[in-house]
């Protein structure tokens, strides 16, 4: 049960290309992985500075274009040790699941998405990397 750091920040972006670009020119990050999600429309891609145990900047590409421009944070992930354990102590909390189900990404990292009180997206995440 053990949430141990913020894995993440996911950003929506319209060219994924431009963004990783610009996060490693002008911020500095380095490209660290990319992956097609399991439904195969949304891109992703995870940037870095290369330390060990770092909080990544995920990039999402093909998810939802139309958010208003103070509105490109997604969500905000945490990294869990047992994922399942996660799942169904959140589905006993009076908590909103935005996910039915643990979703598996192609690399083996496993998460699911919630609500906070304001409607915010949260998401646990154990990783493969």
């Amino acid at each position: 049960m053990a949430r141990t750091r913020i894995e993440h920040i996911g950003i929506m972006v319209k060219d994924m290309d431009t963004s990783v670009e610009f996060y490693e020119k002008v911020v500095g990050l380095k490209l660290k992985d990319t992956l097609l999600h399991t439904n195969g429309v949304i891109k992703l891609a995870f940037l870095g500075f290369g330390e060990q145990g770092e909080t990544e900047v995920e990039l999402i590409q093909g998810y939802n274009d139309g958010l208003p421009q103070e509105g490109k944070v997604h969500h905000l992930a945490f990294t869990v040790d047992d994922i399942e354990e996660e799942f169904e102590r959140i589905g006993k909390l009076d908590v909103k699941r935005i996910d039915e189900d643990i979703i598996t990404l192609p690399n083996g990292s496993r998460y699911f998405f919630f609500h906070g009180p304001d409607g915010e997206w949260i998401e646990f995440f154990q990783s493969t990397r």
